[in-house]
């Protein structure tokens, strides 16, 4: 008698789930393993979009890098970044004025203390030993010979820190360090300057019908290829319009010439602009997300640990 594939009974191992352990086929039902799923259009940067406030930009600035920004983001960004610069230095010289200052006290003291041992011994507060083997501390002292404790070695034992109590613990000083007084690019992490951004220009597409009115789409001027994410585009420093890569290696850089304005330009002013990517480490043409997972020994809990197939 011939049993249709439909109504073969099922494998007795994927079935016996009596086991002290999960079976391979248990925990990929669980969800165990190496899940792989295709990034969409939500998890990608547009290329249209801020880094940083990721919406669609206004009056947009773009660096020698190739990264874009909204006017009003970066200023606030390079203000923000002056201020903290400002309240680092004034902390710097704060410290440094408190460390002269310590200094100067520490050598205050010292003097004094050579000088009250020097009136002490040469008064006869302390008895003066011929025999060099007793041991003399830089004071002119002889340890526990000494008649009287200084106040130095007083304080010192009144403000004895000790581990073992807590209002006695030591703190380790606080070091400030020299703050650096370049600002810095926020997604490039590059030396940025606010005379070194330039304004780009792109060139809507005013035949598109289908458009609407809050989503521009944007097309290059020269081959009137609409612009995405998957197209390499890049923009020229010196009048700001943007082309798709091919036609500025094909045209621009050949003739050093803008296509829209006629503005003459060179090879390296041409600056390619970067791609939306998206918050995993690998971007680009490997969208591959994975989230794995094990279980946990003895609890029978799954960690999960998000990664990128690269």
């Amino acid at each position: 008698m011939f049993i249709g594939k439909d109504k073969m009974p099922q494998r007795h191992s994927k079935n016996n789930n009596d086991l002290a352990f999960f079976t391979y086929d248990e925990k990929r039902k669980l969800g165990y393993g190496t899940q792989r799923e295709r990034l969409g259009k939500d998890s990608i940067k547009p290329f249209d979009a801020c880094c940083l406030c990721l919406k669609p930009f206004i009056d947009p600035l773009c660096c020698h890098k190739g990264h874009i920004f909204c006017k009003e983001c970066i200023f606030q960004c390079l203000l923000s970044q002056k201020k903290d610069i400002k309240r680092k230095q004034a902390a710097r010289a704060t410290q440094q004025k408190q460390e002269k200052e310590e200094e100067e006290e520490k050598l205050m003291l010292q003097k004094a203390r050579e000088l009250d041992a020097f009136d002490r011994q040469n008064h006869g507060a302390v008895p003066k030993y011929d025999d060099r083997s007793y041991t003399q501390d830089k004071n002119g002292f002889h340890g526990a010979n000494s008649v009287k404790v200084t106040s130095f070695e007083e304080e010192a034992l009144r403000n004895m820190k000790a581990f073992w109590l807590p209002s006695a613990t030591p703190e380790a000083p606080v070091k400030v360090e020299a703050p650096s007084t370049d600002t810095i690019c926020p997604e490039g992490k590059e030396k940025l300057k606010l005379k070194t951004l330039f304004p780009i220009h792109f060139t809507e597409d005013n035949n598109d019908k289908k458009a609407k009115s809050l989503d521009a789409s944007y097309i290059c001027p020269s081959c009137k290829v609409t612009l995405t994410n998957t197209l390499a585009l890049v923009a020229v420093s010196t009048c700001g319009h943007v082309f798709c890569k091919k036609c500025g290696d094909r045209f621009i850089a050949k003739d050093n010439v803008c296509l829209v304005c006629n503005k003459e330009c060179k090879e390296r002013n041409l600056v390619c602009l970067e791609k939306g990517g998206t918050g995993y480490s690998g971007h680009g043409d490997h969208l591959d997300a994975t989230d794995f997972k094990h279980l946990g020994s003895g609890s029978g809990l799954g960690l999960v640990r998000p990664a990128v197939k690269t």
